[in-house]
């Protein structure tokens, strides 16, 4: 529980001030210039899922959005033994679902505001997005790397 006071309701707070804040602040047809060809600020709507996949679809991310809130809920705040990188994953989880759900539910699409031009082929620039994703990225990474320390090794069990 103490993940979702320090860690979830903080970053969600700031995804949401920053949110608002570039409403108000950048036009949906300008970008601010923080760092030269590398780093801009723009107000971007997006209806669909990562990188602008599967647009238009706003009422099924909704209802998957619900649908993880609870999960992940449920299992940050059931009692089972202490797993530091297991309880911070799912806090920075839930404060990007809360997020991004706010954002669908409020506007009817995500505000996305961060973009970065990273010089290469594949990401020039690379598709903007916000700190509720930055939260869901950050958590699949410390997912995937835990995963990895959590498997045995069948040859030392011999």
């Amino acid at each position: 529980m103490k993940f979702i006071l320090f860690l979830t309701l903080p970053l969600y707070a700031l995804d949401q001030l920053t949110k608002h804040w570039v409403l108000r602040s950048v036009n949906p047809y300008d970008a601010r210039i923080v760092v030269p060809d590398f780093f801009h600020l723009v107000n971007v709507t997006n209806t669909g899922a990562a990188f602008g996949s599967f647009r238009g679809n706003n009422t099924f991310f909704v209802v998957i959005s619900i649908i993880a809130l609870v999960v992940v809920t449920i299992l940050l705040v059931r009692r089972r033994p202490s797993d530091a990188w297991r309880d911070v994953s799912l806090a920075l989880l839930l404060a990007g679902i809360l997020g991004n759900l706010t954002d669908r539910l409020l506007y009817g699409h995500v505000i996305d505001f961060l973009l970065f031009n990273l010089h290469i082929r594949f990401a020039d620039p690379w598709p903007a997005f916000n700190i509720a994703d930055s939260c869901i990225s950050i958590a699949v990474v410390l997912f995937i790397v835990h995963s990895f320390g959590k498997q045995k090794n069948p040859a030392l069990e011999s």
